[in-house]
């Protein structure tokens, strides 16, 4: 009779084994990309630089809205209106929303025009840079020996260079023609030694894993290999990289404009502007104060925002900020970090 009973509902360790399943919580698998960016919303710094960023990027797209509501284009000069009696620029007012500088030109207009400039040296350079150093950080990582050398020794002598003043001199021989697209090759030139090295040294340790193995064994050429198995797998890094790099490029162009080899004038640009306006900025704050306060929002909302990212793609990052809580995964998921400790 016994044995029917157990027979029938099964021994007690079963029935014990079989009610803690059932209330046991459901186990869901995560990519680490997905998993990055819940922890990404959950980030406050993240999301107001999000927010910041995404102000500075409408600014720059309708500068030509701004410039036609106001009615001062970014080149005009409004000599009577726009400068008092003593030829100094006029303050803040209901014409000119944040001033003028000292040739009567609207800041406001002006400043959304700079944007423009800024965010499309440091968006092109950065991504050219980080394509740059991804395929040479690739290649010198993957084929090993007189590849890697010469490579290597070619990153380090690009990073030894002083940059600033090769870009003074290569800006002077150029002149005044092309001198975006020479500043933008600039830029990537010296920037994308930094993302290579960073990626040969991911590939060194990920080319030795038993995927890798196994690619070669399947008869997988190293094109493939290098930018299918591996690439993916360094991502997580050159996106973190990337987004630090590109306040690096718009601060490096507000510097090379602040020093009169940057951007051509009458082109609008945040570090012209700060140049013309440091003979006046005892007497006309707001030209120093608007352009500064656009440079120093673009430049540390990127760099919250690339200590974010980072952050979000970092393992421990659950453990080292939260662990008296719940993990920010909350749900049925994941357990958090106090129950973590308790089963190990």
């Amino acid at each position: 009779m016994t044995q029917g009973i157990v027979a029938e509902f099964g021994s007690p360790d079963n029935a014990e084994t079989g009610a803690a399943a059932a209330t046991a919580p459901n186990i869901e698998g995560r990519s680490p990309s997905r998993l990055a960016f819940e922890r990404l919303r959950h980030d406050r710094a993240a999301i107001a630089s999000c927010v910041v960023i995404v102000l500075i990027i409408l600014m720059a797209v309708f500068a030509p809205v701004v410039a036609h509501l106001t009615g001062h284009g970014p080149d005009t000069q409004y000599y009577r209106l726009g400068r008092t009696p003593q030829g100094l620029p006029v303050g803040p007012s209901r014409r000119f929303l944040l001033g003028t500088d000292e040739l009567g030109r609207d800041v406001l207009v002006r400043v959304c025009y700079g944007a423009r400039i800024s965010l499309l040296v440091g968006v092109v350079a950065s991504s050219l840079a980080t394509a740059v150093g991804v395929v040479i950080g690739l290649a010198a990582g993957y084929f090993g020996r007189v590849v890697d050398t010469i490579l290597a020794r070619f990153m380090d002598a690009v990073l030894s260079l002083p940059y600033l003043i090769f870009a003074i001199a290569l800006v002077s021989v150029v002149g005044n023609s092309n001198r975006l697209l020479v500043i933008i090759g600039v830029i990537a030139f010296f920037s994308f030694a930094s993302v290579g090295r960073i990626v040969r040294g991911q590939v060194l340790s990920i080319k030795e894993k038993e995927f890798v193995e196994a690619a070669h064994a399947l008869g997988a050429g190293d094109l493939r290999i290098m930018f299918v198995d591996i690439l993916p797998n360094v991502l997580a890094q050159v996106i973190v990289y990337l987004t630090l790099l590109i306040p690096a490029s718009i601060v490096f162009e507000a510097t090379l404009s602040f020093l009169a080899i940057g951007i051509v004038p009458p082109t609008p640009s945040w570090g012209d502007m700060l140049s013309e306006a440091l003979q006046y900025y005892q007497v006309a704050w707001w030209y120093l104060i608007f352009p500064g306060l656009a440079l120093l929002a673009t430049t540390l909302a990127f760099n919250l925002l690339g200590d974010s990212v980072r952050d979000a793609f970092d393992p421990r990052y659950n453990r080292l900020f939260s662990r008296r809580s719940t993990s920010v995964l909350t749900g049925p998921a994941l357990l958090n970090t106090a129950e973590e400790d308790g089963l190990l």
